[in-house]
């Protein structure tokens, strides 16, 4: 039975309850009947009547949301094959010296070199889109490599500083890539400290879907730790069915959150809906107590997804971290997808009056982030992490399709919050409340995205001999400009687009 100080209401969006009849006759017409096999509510008699407005008014948004996941779910298998192959191939290049003819000519002298997968050179297709790894050179976690603390050169840093951004960024990018990869390029790259990397368990998928790692400036007195969570992988099914969701659960006092989201970060199961309110909970002493110590995590009604989730794993890790390294402050970051997990990791640790680990926040940056829950939600946690300043920054550039997820309008229930640094295809910079097109289904903006899929495209051709050899956009990075022709805003999501608008905006 729930307890009635944490008694919650949800939505779930299940598009496999349905079929292409249901769909029609609930689209067009409205039929409870139809709607009822795709949506579920927290009771028979509240749930889907008591948000009837929200539904009915804009059903033509979740019809949407079903058909999209539909069709990744059908293409599911064969999105994860072509993954694997592209992997492959573009690793196979690489290890054979980057071209075709040096593979052919391998292969003849029977010299060919196999990669493989999870091992130092493998690298990922974000990896392989944009290979850069090095931090800019004028940043000032590139110039204290040799000087003990930032305060010895003068630094203080602060949400918002540019440094800190590309560092962020570069973590978020580096996310997408495996620990061997990850650990060299933090400790032999970076001259950083790398700590750990988790592989973390979503119940609902029942797989260990969620990445995130985390690494320090220093292995000894450090001022920054910085955690990074993995986004959305180009070929993973499971990822993009997240995004495409619709499907939220209420926390009292807090607002309405995006389910994919919790599930991701190992805070419940929509097959099981009393989960979220006991990993969610804070008014039971039981669950405080539960929470609060590794040792004591058995005593929780869901011992396994406590032991293996990304909130807990993170958190029991970030606490000893700050206990070691008692001058450093934490940033969270990611792109994309995990983006949304970088955001939501705070949000609950404000749910569970986790002070002393929010005293230690320095700030929130996220890149190409969709939607994570409602007004109430932004509201509340721009209370406590704008004021005095604002310490979450969320960075969108041009017609990125990611962050007009899930949908939103003047009345529907998606609504992104903190400050937003919208860049366009020049790279200029504004400091803005929503980014221009905050729904891409729009058709005002279908013309002028596809102008601006062309202009991209042209652009990236010309990358290297307008800013620099570094600057010079890889053979894979063009062709996906190419795709964003045919789907205007995917191209724009990759990171490279967000890497050049932090070091070349202004």
């Amino acid at each position: 039975m729930e307890n009635e100080e944490f008694s919650s209401r949800y939505l779930i969006v299940e598009p496999s309850n349905g079929g292409v009849r249901d769909l029609v006759r609930y689209g067009l017409f409205g039929n409870k009947a139809s709607a009822a096999k795709f949506l579920v509510g927290s009771s028979d008699e509240d749930g889907y009547e008591d948000d009837d407005k929200e539904t009915v008014d804009h059903r033509w948004v979740i019809i949407v949301s079903i058909v999209m996941r539909k069709l990744i779910k059908f293409f599911g298998k064969p999105m994860e094959w072509t993954g694997y192959v592209v992997d492959f191939i573009l690793n196979l290049l690489s290890a054979n010296g980057g071209g075709l003819f040096t593979l052919l000519l391998n292969l003849l002298q029977g010299k060919v070199v196999i990669p493989r997968r999870g091992s130092s050179t493998f690298i990922s297709t974000i990896g392989h889109i944009d290979g850069r790894i090095n931090l800019e050179p004028g940043d000032v976690f590139v110039v204290k490599h040799d000087v003990p603390s930032l305060e010895q050169i003068g630094t203080q840093l602060e949400a918002g500083n540019k440094s800190l951004m590309d560092l962020c960024m570069m973590a978020s990018k580096l996310a997408y890539e495996n620990a061997i990869v990850i650990k060299n390029v933090v400790d032999l790259h970076w001259k950083m400290h790398f700590v750990d990397f988790y592989n973390c368990w979503n119940e609902y998928q029942k797989e260990r879907s969620t990445q995130v790692f985390i690494f320090s400036d220093k292995p000894k007195d450090a001022d920054i730790i910085v955690i990074s969570f993995r986004g959305t992988e180009p070929f993973d099914a499971d990822d993009w069915i997240t995004d495409f969701d619709y499907s939220w659960y209420e926390i009292p006092n807090l607002g309405k959150v995006h389910m994919g989201f919790l599930e991701a970060m190992g805070l419940g199961n929509r097959s099981v809906t009393s989960s979220f309110q006991e990993l969610l909970q804070v008014t039971n002493p039981k669950f405080i107590e539960s929470l609060n110590e590794k040792e004591r995590d058995t005593k929780s009604v869901f011992p396994d997804m406590v032991e293996k989730s990304a909130y807990f794993v993170v958190r029991r890790k970030l606490r000893r971290l700050l206990k070691e390294h008692t001058n450093a402050k934490f940033m969270v970051t990611g792109h994309s997808l995990g983006g949304a997990l970088a955001i939501l990791f705070p949000t609950v640790l404000v749910l569970h009056e986790e002070q002393e680990i929010l005293q230690r926040l320095l700030g929130v940056h996220t890149f190409g982030q969709p939607r994570v829950g409602n007004r109430e939600l932004g509201r509340y946690m721009e209370s406590k992490l704008q004021e005095p300043s604002p310490r979450y920054f969320r960075v969108v550039y041009s017609n990125d399709l990611v962050p007009r997820l899930p949908y939103d309008n003047k009345t529907f229930l998606y609504k992104h919050f903190g400050l937003c640094l919208y860049y366009d295809s020049l790279f200029v910079e504004q400091k803005v409340d929503e980014e221009p097109n905050r729904n891409y289904y729009e058709l005002l903006y279908l013309i002028p995205e596809y102008v601006n899929a062309v202009w991209e495209l042209m652009r990236g051709m010309m990358m290297g001999m307008i800013y620099g050899e570094e600057y010079k956009e890889t053979w894979v990075g063009i062709m996906m400009r190419v795709m964003g022709l045919a789907i205007p805003g995917l191209s724009a999501h990759a990171p490279p687009n967000y890497i050049n608008s932090i070091r070349l905006g202004t």
